[in-house]
């Protein structure tokens, strides 16, 4: 198209018009003025827009915007200080293989390389953690970098992009064609190797599958419930993947996470044939790297992942197929079953396993708070699509083991055990479905990260609930501080707020329970307020893990 026939836009406008033609609803923000083209863009945009406190919120916003839609989160940020906060989100998004944007303000193009004012090479910065690092140098170009960087972003193993946006280029005056709507290319396994997955089935004795990644949506999760049943294969998912099996499902096993059950691993290493869907098999999954040899399994190995650079990267796999999850079902749903009958007695053995090592009534720990009815209540009055979010700590353990997740789209949280992460994301998730309930776990220490994004919830009338874990330390470094130095505390105590009333001073709803008979009318009257509410759980120091106290950890350090 000839651009003289074109109209004339603002480069802030045009990058705006690239987000809708992109199917971006939503972006969230801390506002800079290197950006305020972009921002002047969105005045008239049927874009929503959640102004965060700070960018390393806003950047987790984004991507738990990305792990439930599977498109990318937007976040937008100004110069160096804001683009080095949202730091640690990018990181989630690398690790957890997030679709995600972060569109960064940067200096006028004529001062480069005179360190002027908040001045910084993005590509250097952030080039180890993103898929692709670039600074847009001509506003004319601004729709061929956006459909790059969204193309980039969803294709293959997802991931986070960053471009730069200088300041002066932004304000440029341009006529120039909008680019087209991307979508991911598709890639299917080869007929060959659908064969050869099918005969390995059926001579398999003990075949179990593990999910992992992105790139899944509800029918893809569907569809591997219905095949994990028409071939009797025992199904775990690896850590913080729990959304992509129903705990219900007869063929589910567990949860690849920290602290996972022994019967589980047992059931990995003594299976005959491993089919890894979606994941990378990283550090926690593989505990360690210890489940399958390296770099040759002593199991059968098929492994699907959709990028082709993943696959046989860690381990050789005897089939790999380099799909995404949705498109491998498809290709494989015309195989023949080859469920067994010692299969299925194996399923419904290993099924029981985890339905028993989930039981929340059998676990009981020190304190007039007892976790295990907490959670029991939780499974019981939270509806099946409630959305679960937290950060990193050990009182995530009580949600990964015990929190019943029966849909895809239930769970956020961080895959590279980022603290913080758990607030931001539910005031994302709330944003994004305003008819759903939104619960967010968090550890005292967790909290405070990201604390002041409670004000954002407050600000947009997010009935979002936070169930505040406190046990006045750092748990986690606590515990293994304990294991090897015992007795030998250091900078890991911590003095807290009374954080029911941190709830009510920024306009929300607070109570404090300390005791396991308070926290049901307490969340009753949390769900009942219809503000963002915060529920100060006390917990007993000494109950460090679901299993464990303090005083036995020192004890055997």
């Amino acid at each position: 198209m000839n651009p003289s026939s074109l109209p004339a836009r603002p480069a802030g406008h045009v990058l705006v018009d690239q987000l809708r033609i992109q199917g971006v609803d939503h972006v969230f923000c801390v506002p800079g003025e290197s950006y305020l083209p972009v921002l002047d863009g969105l005045v008239d945009a049927d874009i929503q827009v959640t102004v965060c406190r700070q960018e390393g919120g806003a950047a987790i916003m984004a991507e738990a915007y990305g792990k439930l839609t599977g498109r990318p989160g937007i976040c937008l940020v100004t110069r160096a200080p804001g683009a080095t906060n949202a730091f640690a989100g990018v990181h989630v998004a690398s690790q957890d293989s997030t679709p995600m944007i972060l569109l960064v303000g940067q200096i006028d193009r004529a001062m480069r390389g005179r360190e002027a004012f908040q001045e910084m090479d993005y590509g250097a910065v952030f080039g180890t953690q993103v898929k692709w690092a670039a600074e847009i140098d001509q506003a004319e170009r601004i729709p061929e970098y956006l459909s790059r960087a969204f193309h980039v972003a969803i294709s293959g193993r997802p991931g986070p992009v960053v471009l730069a946006l200088p300041e002066d280029m932004l304000e440029e005056t341009v006529a120039v064609a909008d680019a087209r709507p991307c979508r991911a290319p598709q890639t299917l396994p080869a007929p060959a190797q659908v064969r050869d997955l099918g005969d390995r089935l059926a001579r398999a004795e003990r075949p179990l599958a593990i999910l992992g990644g992105s790139r899944w949506d509800a029918e893809a999760v569907r569809a591997f419930g219905a095949f994990a049943q028409r071939h009797a294969m025992p199904v775990a998912v690896q850590f913080r993947r729990q959304m992509l099996c129903p705990v219900d499902h007869p063929c589910f096993i567990g949860d690849l996470g920290l602290g996972a059950d022994p019967r589980l691993l047992a059931a990995i290493r003594e299976s005959d044939l491993i089919l890894a869907v979606g994941g990378r098999l990283s550090e926690v999954p593989s505990q360690g790297y210890t489940l399958l040899d390296i770099p040759n399994p002593s199991q059968v190995l098929v492994h699907v992942h959709p990028d082709v650079g993943e696959l046989n990267r860690v381990y050789q796999a005897d089939v790999a197929m380099a799909c995404a999850p949705g498109d491998w079902l498809r290709a494989v749903d015309p195989l023949a079953p080859t469920a067994t009958a010692s299969r299925r007695a194996r399923c419904e053995r290993l099924h029981a396993d985890r339905q028993a090592w989930s039981d929340p009534s059998a676990v009981r720990h020190p304190g007039p708070l007892q976790m295990g009815p907490v959670m029991a209540h939780l499974n019981a009055v939270l509806p099946d699509d409630a959305i679960l979010s937290n950060g990193a700590g050990n009182y995530a353990t009580w949600l990964h083991r015990f929190y019943r997740f029966r849909d895809y789209g239930t769970q956020l949280a961080p895959t590279s055990g980022s603290m913080g992460y758990g607030l931001p994301a539910a005031v994302a998730a709330q944003r994004l479905h305003p008819g759903r309930r939104v619960v967010c776990f968090a550890g005292d220490g967790c909290f405070m990260m990201h604390g002041q994004e409670f004000a954002t919830a407050v600000q947009y009338g997010l009935p979002i609930i936070v169930i505040l874990i406190d046990n006045g330390m750092l748990g986690t470094i606590r515990m293994h501080q304990e294991r090897r130095y015992p007795g030998r505390v250091s900078a890991t105590m911590l003095r807290n707020p009374d954080f029911a009333a941190y709830a009510r001073a920024f306009g929300g709803h607070g109570e404090r329970v300390e005791t396991t008979e308070e926290f049901a009318p307490a969340l009753q009257r949390a769900l009942d307020s219809g503000l963002p509410s915060i529920l100060h759980c006390l917990l007993d120091p000494e109950a460090i893990t679901p299993t464990m106290t303090l005083s036995r950890l020192r004890a055997g350090g």
